[in-house]
């Protein structure tokens, strides 16, 4: 870093031209600081753990208090290494999380239960009810579902909640002493009117309505948080919260905060992709894909989870279970093969040069068929998975074909997806950004989701630090924005402006081999169930 630049950014640390933001992932809290061009210039972690406890899946508050000092801790002690400085107060400050789960507190503010987080799949009951009586698709890891679920079970703690909360808005709640989210959290909770971007007021009724006879004392509007949407102050740093993320004293207090959000929606910060018609693709460990909608879809969907952006946009979701990691083990196998011929290679060579290989391969994977569920898709039905490679004497098993066949199979499920919203619900897609461990490779991962969703596909380094990025971004929106200005036309004026994307089209003849594949695809899930239930 050059010295003018350097002593820039020190002064703008000390002047408070900064932004702060912090997200709780699943095994990773991560904290960025930005500069005043929103780019990162310091960053903090804290690795954690959840817990299953008497079989559910929880975070001790004890825990998250401990990471986000930790973490907070981490990003100072690199700012004062890395500038001489030290950290004194920020411009502005945003709080993300993982969405959904369950945090009930009473009038105390004691927590009524332990944090029941998103990964608990004991809410069925309570999803398909509430799915069918508000003709609307609710989740098993929404708060709605785990409140529902909690009252059909006559758990004794439900009549006397007073508040209702996400892990984003508690940590939010704890530095401000402001019980709202963000409408974008919010959604993952409870589905949103669009027109009003707060809660939906009919469903709110209904569900007062279905749960009267339990008697409980309180109406479903009244303990859940308040609704911001992006670029509204969600309150100011308090002294103790200030102590909270700082014992040492030095952070004072008096920051602005953004609405706390969720997870999904810094994602679609972090990709510039919140405009309608917009639409990003995470392919990891699992692969989902955003896309920013027009207006309300025709049908219900049990494929598509519905939520907004942070502005509050519908928005439709196709969230896979299963992505790369069926990909990651062949090739981990290929590597082990490798050093077996005395030619040991690393990861990196062994993933591109499968992955180059792949091109090479006919459009449809020369009629071989792969499954990579190595969990259950509920997408398909499947509440278990075995991952497959079948064959008929007919297939041509070559590398190329299998590499190819792989990543298919890797795209498969989201491809099903997908074309409930572009084929069935006419959806239109202006853009798709790709972003993930499977596009790290030039052109060939991006090509074949290209082909499966018949529409351009974009890849660009332009995620940064991920979500605790996108959440900095948000709160730099709550601090910078001008009257009328849009969250969409922000970061495209003074987040993205001048980035640089690589956009490939379909190719005709891959969207045909796509189409062969995934009718295959298809018709032999009756095969993956087969093994799912003899093995």
């Amino acid at each position: 870093m050059i010295e003018s630049q350097q002593a820039s950014l020190r002064e703008a640390i000390r002047q408070g031209h900064t932004a702060l933001g912090i997200e709780f992932g699943s095994t990773r809290i991560k904290a960025v600081l930005t500069g005043p061009d929103n780019a990162p210039i310091a960053t903090g972690s804290h690795d954690w753990e959840n817990q299953f406890v008497d079989r559910l899946w929880t975070y001790s508050l004890d825990a998250v208090a401990d990471g986000l000092r930790r973490c907070y801790g981490d990003l100072a002690a690199q700012v004062a290494e890395r500038f001489g400085v030290e950290l004194t107060t920020v411009g502005s400050l945003g709080v993300s999380a993982m969405m959904h789960g369950y945090l009930a507190f009473d009038a105390d503010d004691e927590l009524l239960v332990p944090f029941r987080t998103w990964r608990n799949t004991t809410t069925g009951a309570a999803s398909a009810q509430l799915s069918e009586e508000f003709g609307y698709p609710i989740p098993q890891r929404w708060s709605i579902a785990h409140l529902f679920q909690a009252i059909l079970n006559g758990e004794e703690h439900v009549a006397r909640i007073a508040h209702l909360t996400t892990l984003a808005g508690y940590v939010h709640w704890q530095l401000t002493g402001e019980k709202v989210l963000g409408v974008g959290d919010a959604s993952g909770m409870f589905p949103i009117d669009l027109a009003s971007t707060d809660y939906n007021p009919a469903m709110l009724a209904q569900f007062d309505a279905l749960v009267a006879g339990h008697h409980l004392g309180w109406r479903l509007g009244d303990i859940l948080p308040r609704v911001l949407p992006a670029g509204e102050p969600g309150g100011h740093l308090t002294a103790a919260g200030a102590a909270l993320l700082d014992p040492s004293g030095g952070l004072q207090p008096g920051v602005v905060l953004c609405p706390p959000e969720g997870d999904a929606g810094t994602g679609m910060v972090a990709t510039n992709s919140v405009a309608r018609r917009t639409g990003n693709v995470s392919a990891g460990t699992s692969v989902f894909a955003m896309v920013v909608l027009e207006g309300d879809l025709r049908s219900v969907h049990p494929e598509l989870d519905l939520v907004t952006t942070p502005a509050g946009d519908l928005v439709a979701m196709v969230h896979c279970n299963n992505g790369a990691s069926e990909l990651n083990a062949w090739a981990g196998l290929f590597g082990e093969f490798a050093a077996a011929l005395g030619a040991p290679s690393d990861p990196a060579t062994v993933f591109g040069t499968l992955f180059a290989a792949a091109l090479q391969g006919e459009p449809d994977g020369g009629g071989l068929l792969a499954y990579n569920y190595l969990s259950g898709e509920h997408i398909t039905g499947l509440h278990e998975g075995r991952p497959l490679l079948v064959r008929t004497p007919e297939s041509r098993l070559t590398l190329a074909n299998f590499m190819r066949t792989q990543l298919l199979a890797a795209l498969g499920t989201l491809r099903l997806g997908m074309q409930v919203l572009l084929r069935d619900e006419g959806v239109r897609l202006d853009s798709m950004f790709a972003h993930g461990g499977l596009f790290k490779t030039k052109g060939v991962a991006q090509g074949i989701l290209a082909a499966a969703l018949n529409t351009p596909v974009s890849v660009g380094d332009i995620a940064g630090e991920g979500g605790a990025w996108g959440i900095a971004v948000l709160a730099a929106f709550t601090r910078d924005r001008v009257e009328g200005q849009t969250l969409g036309d922000y970061l495209s004026q003074a987040v993205f402006a001048g980035v640089s994307l690589a956009t490939m089209e379909p190719d005709p003849q891959d969207v045909a081999g796509f189409e062969s594949f995934s009718e295959r695809f298809v018709n032999g899930l009756a095969i993956e169930r087969a093994a799912v239930e003899h093995s």
